[in-house]
C-alpha cells in the first residue's frame, strides 16, 4: 500500500473522522481562497485608508480572539466539544454574507459596517479554534501528526491555490466590465458556499466522550492561569516567541495588498499570482516537511525557518519587479509552511490533552493581541516614516530615498524579525524523542528538488519514502 493510502489510525471511528476532517480543511481553504485572502483588496475598493487596512486586519483578530475564551468556558460546562466548532462555523457563514452585503447596501457606512462583519466572521473561527485543536489532538496518533497534517495542508492549499486563481479571475473579468462590486459578491458567495459544505463535514467528526467535568477541578480543561503556565514553562516561552513573532510579522504584513494595489498599481490579476506563488510552493513541500517533523522533531524545522523569515520582507525592498516579487513570494511559501506548520505540531506536543483547548486559546490571545499591537505600529511607521534621508557628513551631502513609505515598514519588520528569532529560538527545546539532523542536511532534504519538478520527485519518490514511513507510524 502507497504511503499515500496508508490509514492514519487503525480504528475506523477515527480514521473515518479524520477523512472528514481533511475534506472539512479543503473546503475550509476554498471559502478562505475566496473570501479571506481579498477582505484587504475589498477594503482597498471601497477607498479605505492604510490606517484603516491596517485596523482591519488587526482589530477583528484581537476582538475575535476572546472568543476562544467563551468556547473553552462553554467546552468545560457542556462537557462537548464538535457543537461549538460546528456553531462556530455557522457564525462564519453569516459573517460573510454580512460581509458581501452590507457596505455595498449602506455605502456611506462601508468601512465601519465592513469591519463589523469581518469581527463577526472571525468571532465564529475563534468560537471553534480551541475545541477544534482539542479535539485534533485526540484523534490524530500522535506518531503521525506530521504525516497527517501535511497531507491536510497540502491539500488544502491545493485548494486554496485553485480558488485564488478563480476568484482573481472573476475580479479581473469583472473590474474590466466595469462590475467589479459584483465580483466581490460572487466570490464571497462561493466562499459561503464552501463554509457551509464544511460546516457538515464538521457535523460527522467523532467527539469522544468527555469525563473533565468530573475529574479533580486542578485536572479540568479550562483557562490556564499563572500557576499552571510556571508549571509549563517550554509552552509560555514558545507562547512568548510567537506571539512576539506574530508581532513583527504584523508590522508589515498587513500592507502589503495595499503595496500592491496601491503603490505597484497591480492588477487583480497580478495580486492574485503574487499570493498565488506562496501557495504554490507551499503545496510542493508541505509532506517533505511533515515526513521530516515526524523524523527530526519540530525545534530544528522551527529553527531554520525562524531564522530565514527576517530575510523575506527585506527582499522585497531591492526591486519591484513584477517576476522578481513572484520568486520572493516562492521562497515566502517555502519557509512559511514549514514554519507554520513545526508551530502547529509543536504545539500540539507541549500542551497535555486535558488542558489543551485552554491553553491553546492563551496561545491564540498572546498572538492575536501580538498581531494588533504590530499592525498598530506599522500603521503608525506607514504615517511617520519619510520617503526620502539628506544629511551632510564630512562636507558631503548624502541624500537616498525610496518610491513606497512601505519600504520603511518592511525594513523595520525584517529587523524585528531577526531580533525574535536571535532571542528565543536559540532556548526552544525539543519536547520529543527524535533523530539527529543537522541544518544544512534538513535544508537539502526539502529543497533538493525544483519546483517545476516537485510534484513529478513526489510521485516517483513515495516507494522509497514508505520505508521511513513504516518506521515514523511504528
Amino acid at each position: 500500500m502507497s504511503a499515500l493510502q496508508k490509514p492514519f489510525s487503525k480504528d475506523p471511528v477515527i480514521e473515518k473522522s479524520l477523512h472528514h476532517s481533511i475534506k472539512d480543511g479543503v473546503a475550509f481553504s476554498i471559502m478562505t481562497g475566496v473570501g479571506e485572502n481579498y477582505f484587504s483588496a475589498y477594503a482597498v475598493f471601497l477607498k479605505a485608508s492604510t490606517q484603516q487596512v491596517g485596523l482591519l486586519a488587526a482589530l477583528p483578530p484581537l476582538l475575535a480572539a476572546f472568543t476562544q475564551m467563551l468556547a473553552v468556558v462553554l467546552g468545560q460546562l457542556l462537557g462537548v466539544r464538535k457543537g461549538i466548532i460546528v456553531a462556530g462555523a455557522s457564525i462564519q457563514i453569516v459573517g460573510l454574507l454580512a460581509i458581501a452585503c452590507l457596505p455595498s447596501l449602506f455605502p456611506a457606512w462601508s468601512f465601519p459596517l465592513l469591519l463589523l462583519s469581518v469581527i463577526l466572521y472571525f468571532s465564529g473561527a475563534n468560537l471553534g479554534a480551541p475545541l477544534w485543536g482539542s479535539l485534533m489532538g485526540v484523534l490524530v496518533p500522535e506518531n503521525v501528526r506530521g504525516r497527517f497534517f501535511s497531507r491536510r495542508t497540502r491539500l488544502s492549499s491545493v485548494a486554496s491555490f485553485s480558488s485564488l486563481l478563480g476568484a482573481g479571475t472573476i475580479l479581473q473579468l469583472f473590474d474590466s466590465l466595469g462590475y467589479t462590486l459584483y465580483g466581490f459578491l460572487l466570490i464571497f458567495g462561493i466562499g459561503m458556499l464552501a463554509r457551509a459544505y464544511s460546516t457538515y463535514q464538521l457535523t460527522q467528526l467523532y467527539d469522544p466522550p468527555r469525563t473533565l467535568r468530573s475529574a479533580p477541578r486542578h485536572e479540568q480543561d479550562g483557562i490556564p492561569g499563572p500557576a499552571l503556565l510556571r508549571q509549563h514553562p517550554n509552552f509560555l516561552r514558545f507562547s512568548l516567541f510567537f506571539a512576539l513573532m506574530q508581532f513583527a510579522v504584523a508590522i508589515s504584513g498587513p500592507f502589503v495588498v495595499v503595496y500592491l494595489l496601491r503603490d505597484l498599481h497591480f492588477s487583480y490579476l497580478q495580486l492574485t499570482l503574487n499570493t498565488a506563488a506562496s501557495v504554490l510552493m507551499q503545496f510542493l513541500v508541505l509532506s517533505r516537511w511533515g515526513r521530516l517533523g515526524d523524523l527530526f522533531g519540530n525545534r530544528i524545522i522551527l529553527r531554520l525557518t525562524g531564522y530565514t523569515i527576517p530575510l523575506i520582507p527585506a527582499l522585497w525592498v531591492l526591486s519591484s519587479d513584477f517576476y522578481y516579487l513572484l520568486l520572493i513570494q516562492m521562497i515566502s511559501g517555502l519557509v512559511w509552511s514549514g514554519y507554520s506548520l513545526s508551530t502547529s505540531n509543536f504545539l500540539f506536543d507541549l500542551t497535555p490533552s486535558n488542558r489543551r483547548a485552554g491553553m491553546m486559546a492563551a496561545h491564540n490571545l498572546f498572538g492575536s493581541v501580538a498581531v494588533f499591537l504590530g499592525a498598530s505600529v506599522g500603521s503608525a511607521l506607514a504615517l511617520i516614516l519619510p520617503t526620502s534621508i539628506a544629511f551632510s557628513m564630512f562636507s558631503l551631502d548624502i541624500s537616498f530615498g525610496w518610491s513606497s513609505v512601505f519600504y520603511g515598514v518592511f525594513l523595520f519588520s525584517a529587523l524585528t524579525r531577526l531580533c525574535v528569532a536571535l532571542l528565543f529560538l536559540p532556548h526552544i527545546e525539543e519536547v520529543r524523542s527524535v533523530k539527529p539532523m543537522s541544518y544544512h542536511g534538513l535544508a537539502f532534504r526539502v529543497t533538493r528538488f525544483s519546483p517545476i519538478s516537485g510534484v513529478i520527485f513526489e510521485i516517483i519518490s513515495r516507494n522509497r519514502n514508505h520505508k521511513d514511513d513504516d518506521n515514523t507510524d511504528a
